[in-house]
């Protein structure tokens, strides 16, 4: 006998899941303590401007002669750590949990952005290279963690929304850090207090977490029981496949033998280059080149991110939408969203490097559009690796995420040797075009390949018992019928 258990990725017409639950709860906090790190993490790009040069900002903080090489080590060290805890990651939080995890990675982070300001004067750029490693290595576990939370939380029907509403704490980080850093630099507190609004913050919110934070529906104190069957039904969880699925082995050989996966892989790490080069050298793309000073300058960058998170808000319930009524199958709506989010960005980032310095306002809109229409990528590719392996979601984010941050490492690099001077228009062409090339390769490549379907590693072997020989069935058939006296000789016996 075979027994085997699929759970479809296309969603059940019996769905019935609250509008608002304890669900929606878990992905606000979520998204806030998400925001929170990518405050702390990109803080350091509108810092280290004032840093460099403190005449738009508050004087009275020292400044610091680095080359634009050693500002790009300063930026690029924070990816070193963050990519080496990537991979085990996943597997450390399911099998312990990830609230635990996530936990862990708000709290040090947040330590470690307080203590930034005092790194720099005590040991320069070499010193606060060293701290932004640790605490990249700390945010490692953050989104291989966030997976695999989701896998446990959101319901196949709401998929995608849910995850979009988690991941776009990033945004609404970015947004704030990047829309108050200007106003912060040139304040009584200085440039340091970039690094310390955060940091307290992120405190804050561990005791927020501490109360409300569950790794899974059933470990969750507050929740109703009707919520947690309807999750667990949606996804096919329950406690004796949870805790087969912590101990499983992680099926190594497969995952690096699927090309769907593989494919993955190759769309964040494109998708990556693009963002990461953006977010970034932005600010010293609109200092250098634009001309705008850190006030304006910090308000500029954040507008691409303001536009972003509104239109992630709007679409998250048309999405919902669209996956709940079955317009769309999965694979299809993944390839569509998916394009829009990084073809069309192809052309803005193109044509940015082609306009004049005096045409500042058409910048400002074409990087707008290029950030903000990125944000369909969550429809697209983000959301993949939840369809592709649930049961393995943390561990194959921790794969993907590792492999793409390469690229926050390698793109600042490479601005760092190309932009040699930050005012030269036709070195930022370069820039761009290939941003734009990685933007348009890495979605060829998806279109072709890519799927949303389950794969066939993610279940559980097949349990396979052996049939007893067909010899010795026959012989017990005719024994028990001899003894009841109902075979005679020459009958047949017909065995079913």
């Amino acid at each position: 006998m075979v027994t085997t258990r699929r759970f479809s990725l296309e969603p059940s017409d019996k769905f019935k899941g609250k509008t608002i639950g304890y669900r929606h709860l878990q992905c606000l906090l979520i998204s806030l303590g998400f925001s929170l790190l990518f405050a702390m993490r990109v803080n350091l790009s509108v810092a280290i401007v004032a840093m460099m040069d403190n005449k738009g900002s508050n004087p009275d903080f020292p400044q610091y002669n680095w080359s634009q090489q050693t500002k790009s080590h300063i930026l690029s060290s924070f990816f070193c750590g963050y990519i080496l805890v990537q991979i085990p990651a996943g597997g450390w939080a399911r099998r312990f949990g990830g609230r635990l995890f996530l936990l862990l990675s708000v709290t040090v982070s947040s330590i470690f952005a307080l203590i930034t300001p005092l790194s720099v004067s005590w040991g320069g750029w070499a010193l606060i290279c060293a701290l932004r490693f640790c605490q990249g290595l700390c945010q490692g576990v953050t989104l291989p963690t966030i997976a695999t939370l989701m896998s446990k939380w959101a319901p196949i029907e709401e998929r995608s929304a849910l995850q979009t509403y988690c991941y776009s704490g990033a945004q609404l980080g970015i947004v704030a850090m990047l829309a108050t850093s200007g106003v912060l630099c040139s304040s009584s507190w200085g440039w340091p207090s970039t690094f310390y609004l955060p940091g307290l913050l992120g405190l804050m919110w561990t005791g927020l977490w501490l109360v409300f934070g569950a790794s899974t529906p059933r470990d969750c104190k507050h929740i109703s029981a009707a919520e947690r069957d309807m999750i667990e039904e949606s996804l096919g969880h329950n406690q004796k496949n949870a805790e087969f699925t912590k101990t499983r082995a992680v099926p190594w050989k497969d995952i690096f033998t699927s090309k769907q996966f593989l494919v993955l892989i190759f769309n964040h790490c494109t998708n990556n280059w693009c963002f990461w080069t953006l977010l970034t050298q932005m600010p010293s793309y609109i200092n250098s080149v634009l001309g705008k000073d850190i006030k304006s300058n910090a308000l500029l960058s954040a507008l691409p991110y303001i536009t972003m998170l509104a239109l992630s808000m709007a679409c998250c319930p048309i999405v919902s939408w669209l996956e709940k009524s079955k317009l769309l199958n999965a694979t299809v709506s993944r390839k569509i969203f998916n394009t829009i989010s990084q073809w069309i960005p192809v052309v803005t980032l193109i044509s940015l490097g082609y306009l004049r310095p005096d045409q500042g306002d058409l910048a400002i809109i074409l990087l707008t559009v290029t950030v903000a229409i990125n944000t369909l990528g969550h429809f697209g590719y983000a959301v993949n690796h939840l369809d592709l392996a649930p049961n393995f979601a943390g561990t194959l984010m921790g794969i993907v995420n590792c492999s793409s941050n390469v690229m926050g490492i390698i793109a600042p690099l490479v601005v760092g040797y190309i932009v040699t001077d930050t005012t030269n228009i036709y070195q930022w062409r370069i820039i761009f075009t290939i941003a734009g090339c990685m933007s348009f390769s890495g979605n060829f490549m998806f279109l072709i390949f890519g799927t949303a379907k389950q794969q066939p590693w993610n279940d559980p072997p097949r349990t396979v018992h052996e049939a007893e020989p067909l010899k010795s069935l026959s012989s017990d058939a005719e024994k028990g019928q001899e003894d009841r006296g109902e075979l005679g000789k020459g009958d047949v016996i017909l065995l079913e």
